[in-house]
């Protein structure tokens, strides 16, 4: 299986948010890392907004939809525009904040 390009990178945001930024497509072959990712990010936001900036993803599958779900609670979601639909349908937009980046 080859595994689709993703690459993700952890900084302090502007308003003093931690921002775990993915760039590139979110599938099976790196959900996991994917996962981690948010996982250790969250454990570094501490008290902080988590803010999961997801405007370079173009695709993501139902697996990286989960892992978002699984830390609604405890993050903000900035995604393509194109986004925007399949994340409303899921649910996702009821549970988390999520926000169209603005290009």
């Amino acid at each position: 299986m080859m595994v689709t390009p993703l690459s993700l990178t952890t900084d302090s945001g502007d308003d003093g948010s931690l921002v775990l930024k993915a760039t590139g497509e979110l599938d099976l072959s790196n959900v996991d890392a994917f996962s981690e990712a948010v996982a250790e990010a969250r454990a570094a936001a501490s008290d902080l907004q988590l803010r999961v900036d997801l405007s370079d993803v173009d695709y993501l599958d139902s697996g990286a939809i989960s892992v978002l779900f699984a830390h609604a609670n405890a993050i903000q979601v900035v995604v393509n525009p194109i986004l925007m639909p399949v994340l409303t349908i899921s649910g996702l937009t009821e549970v988390a904040t999520v926000k169209p980046a603005s290009k």
